[in-house]
Formats: C-alpha cells, sequence, structure tokens
C-alpha cells in the first residue's frame, strides 16, 4: 500500500463570490490541480482567515499556504499567527509550499520586504525563466507560464532565500528556502477560464482597464496554455521528498 501524505493547507483566502459556485475556494483549486500529479496526497484544509489552525507545525506530513486578497503588511492578528506558524514548520523540517500571498508571507517571516510593485499590477499569462537556483528540479525547460494576479511582491529577499525563478517584473517570482520551502508569486492552480472571469471580474474597478486588457489578450491568445501540471510535479515531488 502506497504510504498517504497529509497535506495541510492553510487557507488565507477564496474565490470571489462570483466565481466560487464554479471554480471552487482556493483549496479546491489545489486539490484538483494536485489530484492530477499525486494519489498519495489527503488533505486538510485550514482557514486560518476565522483563525481556524493547526494544532501544532506537525499535524501534517507537509504544508501549502493559498493566495489571498489581503496585503501581508496589514499584520492582523490571524497573519502575525500564520508568520509564528511558518517558522515553527520551518523548524520541524516538513516541507511546505506558498504561493502569492503565501510566497510574500513566507518571505516577510523571514525578514524579507513585500510590497506594492512600482510598475503596478501584474495579471495575465506571464512567462518566468528559471535561476541556477533551480538546480533542485530534474530535467526542467529554461523557462514556464503560469497565472499572475497580484501587485504586491517580494522586494527584498530574506537572508535564506535563494531565487529559483525570475521576470523582468517579477526578479524573486520563485523562492526556495534552505531545501525545505518552496514559493511562487504567480498561480499554477488557476487555469485559463478562471484567470479569463477574474481579470474581467476586477477590470477598470480594483485593476486598471489597460493591464487588464493586456492580461485579457495574453490569456485569449490563440494556443496560450499554462505550464500548470509541470510545476504541479514540481510541488507535489518537493512536498513528497521532504515530507516525515
Amino acid at each position: 500500500m502506497v504510504k498517504q501524505i497529509k497535506i495541510g493547507i492553510l487557507a488565507t483566502g477564496i474565490t470571489p463570490d462570483e466565481l466560487l459556485e464554479k471554480h471552487g475556494s482556493y483549496a479546491d483549486m489545489f486539490v484538483a490541480l494536485f489530484d492530477q500529479v499525486a494519489t498519495d496526497f489527503e488533505y486538510q484544509v485550514f482557514d486560518v482567515r476565522e483563525d481556524h489552525f493547526p494544532d501544532d507545525a506537525m499535524q501534517c506530513d507537509a504544508w501549502v499556504i493559498t493566495g489571498s486578497k489581503f496585503n501581508v503588511y496589514q499584520n492582523t492578528p490571524w497573519m502575525l499567527r500564520l508568520k509564528s506558524l511558518i517558522l515553527e514548520i520551518s523548524v520541524t523540517g516538513r516541507p511546505m509550499v506558498g504561493i502569492c500571498f503565501g510566497h510574500q508571507i513566507i518571505a516577510d517571516a523571514f525578514g524579507g520586504v513585500v510590497d506594492k510593485h512600482p510598475d503596478g499590477w501584474g495579471v495575465g499569462l506571464h512567462a518566468y525563466q528559471l535561476t541556477s537556483g533551480a538546480d533542485f528540479i530534474q530535467g526542467a525547460p529554461e523557462s514556464f507560464a503560469i497565472s499572475a494576479m497580484h501587485q504586491d511582491q517580494v522586494l527584498a529577499l530574506p537572508k535564506n532565500a535563494k531565487v529559483f525563478a525570475e521576470s523582468e517584473f517579477c526578479p524573486y517570482a520563485g523562492l526556495v528556502y534552505d531545501d525545505q520551502i518552496l514559493t511562487f508569486q504567480a498561480h499554477p492552480e488557476f487555469n485559463l477560464e478562471y484567470e479569463d472571469e477574474l481579470i474581467d471580474l476586477r477590470k477598470g474597478d480594483v485593476i486598471p482597464l489597460d493591464v487588464c486588457e493586456v492580461g485579457l489578450t495574453q490569456v485569449r491568445e490563440k494556443g496560450a496554455a499554462t505550464d500548470s501540471v509541470m510545476i504541479a510535479h514540481w510541488m507535489a515531488d518537493f512536498l513528497r521528498l521532504r515530507a516525515s
């Protein structure tokens, strides 16, 4: 029998109400993505926004922190508690993946700087180049493309972070910490249909119209595709190989 690995999903946000029924929550999206590449994962979701936290860092074999509409520098009580948990998980040696807000709050917890990017929003299908720091990924191509949806990003690295993916707009797009924590600024869990509908929903209200039009052109271009399944393999392998 294959050993099951318990993945704790620390949910820091949820899909907008208008898209929730069709696409599910961010936690649902992670489960759906991992289900394409991992039959040995089981999941427990903790809605940390509602102060639903695990009993301790050892409760699960590995951890995932989702994206969120919130800003790390708001430092709400649940965010402060989550940062403490991140440091506790780090001490246990259990692996962790962070996406978008998860990427940012992990960087913040280790002393990095997160703030609004001076060039504004990044949305649409973004390409990232792998750096020499990606030596933990075997047989990877030189670049990958996944959906982006962010205004904040990591502006200064923590001392223990190494860059493995970058772009001109987002120099710290992918980080790895001590061969234990893997983070992405962009969203492998977002398919192009969801990205399209999310941009359209926020067009001209939350996000400037011209930025949205560029993003919509990218996701609607003939032949457009994400490398999400490939990234799911990277994340699943990373968690599996390091899980207790």
